[in-house]
């Protein structure tokens, strides 16, 4: 898909919860749910985890919009990037990384030297998209919210004079 080219990077709105579950049960169907043992993936929908984790920090999210529809957001705590989920439709159109460029740069001009994430072995391609942004990996552990014996990659890129 060629990039984007109108994207309003904003703080989420509280009309935007519908668009932010719709976008985290996306990327869940598209990503994860391969993954996952069945067991896990039913505990997904019961809990409605969308809902959950929209309700609890939404209001703290910075979205991108593409022609009025939030289409991805970004969630980071200190120098900790939460969460970064777009839209199946909108991969690979800059969307990924006009949020995380809003996140390094805010991190950077909140006075943190280093970004950090998590990722799964199974997800070669965020872990590409992150490499080429300068992220390596420090760490690797067992993934335990999900319960279906995935692996969880910690990366880290400095940030500097140079970021995004």
């Amino acid at each position: 898909m060629a990039p984007t080219r109108h994207i309003l990077i904003r703080k989420a709105r509280p009309e935007d919860g519908a668009a932010l579950k719709a976008i985290l049960r996306d990327t869940f169907e598209s990503t994860w749910l391969p993954q996952l043992t069945p067991e896990s993936a039913e505990a997904f929908r019961s809990q409605d985890r969308p809902a959950a984790y929209v309700g609890d920090r939404g209001l703290l999210f910075v979205v991108a919009e593409v022609d009025g529809a939030v289409v991805g957001f970004v969630d980071r705590e200190g120098d900790f990037v939460n969460a970064l989920h777009v839209q199946a439709s909108h991969a690979r159109s800059g969307v990924g990384g006009r949020l995380m460029d809003h996140a390094e740069a805010t991190m950077a001009a909140d006075g943190h030297t280093q970004a950090r994430l998590e990722t799964d072995t199974f997800n070669i391609r965020s872990q590409a998209f992150y490499a080429k942004r300068g992220y390596r990996e420090a760490d690797r552990y067992p993934d335990e919210e999900w319960n279906s014996g995935l692996t969880t990659l910690l990366l880290v890129k400095p940030l500097g004079s140079g970021t995004p």
